[in-house]
């Protein structure tokens, strides 16, 4: 019976990403396999330049959602006056200018500026639960490398934006089960009250489920070229938020 590695998703403000346009960063209201794969290098410690081994994870990620909570869309309406003559600190640990650019005007005291603006969307007061399993299993990363990098993470982990800190402990067990829905029902969900909940899945996971509403998303990172380039078909159905009957983690 196949493992899986049950997470849970719940923080004042969550951001999945979606496709982009301009300054615009609208966000699902679920996660997708870069935003996990983002999550699981940044607590196993890997650095932004190895390509290599964030794609092979993402490649081996084989996951399903559970919305506990929706929530609610919240956007960020934001502004800023950049300098051309400032530093800012960056991921790369060091402080780095800004590019010239003809856009910077001078402004009341002479210093060349320009307004910067963006909208930026979040999932607020929601709540998921994510159960996924790797394929192959046995090979480095295993799941139970993920598990203790994710009690004891190299860095510190948000829900993707960094303003975005998890109301508690992402990692919620392992569980054993036949599939990725019976791993997601054996878990007690956010809101014992729900009969029903929407899950996102492999569209190969929704055998005998009924029939699902299948829609295509652009979700895989090239993590080489540093863009969104994969897409993939995923399956979104209502479904018993629990099962009647089975043992939890």
């Amino acid at each position: 019976m196949p493992s899986f590695l049950v997470l849970r998703l719940e923080a004042p403000l969550m951001s999945f990403g979606r496709e982009a346009i301009d300054a615009n960063g609208p966000t699902r209201d679920f996660p997708d396999s870069s935003m996990l794969t983002g999550l699981l290098a940044n607590a196993m410690g890997y650095t932004r330049s190895e390509a290599v081994r964030h794609e092979r994870l993402q490649n081996r990620l084989v996951f399903g959602v559970r919305i506990d909570r929706l929530g609610y869309d919240l956007l960020d309406h934001q502004n800023a006056n950049l300098f051309e003559d400032e530093k800012g600190w960056t991921t790369k640990g060091v402080p780095e200018g800004r590019e010239k650019s003809p856009s910077y005007r001078p402004d009341h005291d002479g210093r060349r500026a320009l307004t910067h603006r963006r909208f930026r969307h979040y999932r607020a007061d929601a709540a998921l639960t994510v159960a996924l399993r790797l394929d192959p299993a046995t090979e480095p990363p295993t799941l139970d490398d993920l598990a203790a990098a994710l009690d004891y993470p190299a860095r510190p982990l948000f829900i993707g934006r960094k303003p975005c800190l998890p109301s508690a402990s992402f990692f919620v067990g392992m569980s054993e089960a036949e599939s990725l829905v019976a791993s997601l029902q054996s878990i007690p969900t956010t809101e014992p009250s729900i009969a029903t909940c929407r899950f996102v899945l492999p569209p190969s996971e929704t055998e005998g489920l009924g029939e699902p509403e299948i829609v295509r998303v652009t979700n895989k990172r090239d993590w080489r070229l540093g863009v969104h380039a994969g897409e993939e078909r995923i399956a979104i159905m209502t479904l018993p938020a629990q099962a009647s009957a089975g043992a939890g983690i």
